[in-house]
């Protein structure tokens, strides 16, 4: 087996923390991608890049400004770096190709990694499982109410695990360079099928209520989150709302050679853990 040193962005997030030990475990050399790491890498201090960047085959790209304009410019100068250090390949996170996101900023930024001559992979992501037990919507399920701007839109939620062992293949096999994928869980759900899915593992009652965008923003508000931030998520509940994620992929099951992890397998292991009772 051919080993390579990676680069891993990203790395305290939901799939980057699950990526580095798969990569460690199947033999790789992982260099960690944060500003605390032993060779700190910043998005935005281009001074790290250099030592961060120096002898890695690959790298797994998540930008924390993915859509905005200004990140074109960051991409582009990122990836002309990385193809001087000698990196061969990229591995970037990326949002699905309709949906209401701005799609052309979001394929120019893909662009500057091919332009700057490297190999690209690029892994669609839906909302992940795990927002319900590793993120913002963890109190909404202990206190038994998801009260969201999503209608009846449906989803099709995918599991953090699945993207990190995905990552694992388009960093590693030589087959899957130069490939889009879009990553989704087995079933388009809406949010009501999901609190039914939360109540019957949890065995408690946990139900969903549509609510307005502009009350969710004030609801966000009034517990403290910043009203930029609450934008953003509303924005993304709308993007539900609006069905244009109604849709499932096979991507999981092609690559991994089974199926994607159903979001009832994951509330059932995840009830267990006693998250939703803390």
């Amino acid at each position: 087996m051919t080993t390579s040193t990676v680069l891993v962005t990203g790395v305290t997030g939901k799939t980057g923390r699950r990526l580095v030990p798969l990569l460690r475990a199947a033999g790789h050399t992982v260099r960690e991608g944060s500003r605390r790491a032993a060779t700190p890498f910043d998005w935005d201090d281009t001074a790290t890049w250099p030592a961060a960047l120096a002898d890695i085959d690959a790298v797994y790209v998540v930008l924390p400004d993915l859509g905005s304009a200004s990140t074109v410019d960051q991409v582009r100068s990122f990836a002309r770096a990385a193809s001087a250090a000698g990196v061969r390949t990229a591995v970037m996170v990326s949002f699905p190709e309709t949906g209401g996101m701005d799609t052309d900023v979001v394929a120019t930024t893909e662009q500057q990694f091919t332009d700057a001559g490297l190999a690209l992979t690029v892994l669609r992501l839906r909302w992940f499982n795990q927002n319900f037990s590793e993120d913002f919507l963890t109190d909404s399920v202990r206190q038994g109410v998801l009260r969201l701007p999503a209608g009846s839109g449906r989803e099709a939620f995918v599991d953090a695990d699945d993207i990190a062992e995905v990552a694992l293949a388009a960093l590693t096999e030589t087959t899957r360079i130069g490939r889009s994928y879009d990553l989704t869980g087995p079933r388009s759900l809406s949010f009501h099928d999901i609190a039914d899915e939360l109540s019957r593992a949890t065995g408690r009652s946990i139900r969903y209520e549509p609510i307005s965008t502009d009350t969710y923003i004030e609801e966000q508000q009034a517990t403290g989150v910043p009203e930029e931030f609450a934008q953003m998520l509303a924005a993304l509940y709308n993007q539900i709302g609006t069905g244009a994620l109604d849709h499932t992929s096979e991507d999981i099951d092609s690559v991994l050679g089974r199926p994607a992890r159903d979001f009832r397998d994951y509330a059932d292991a995840t009830a267990t853990t006693g998250v939703w009772t803390e």
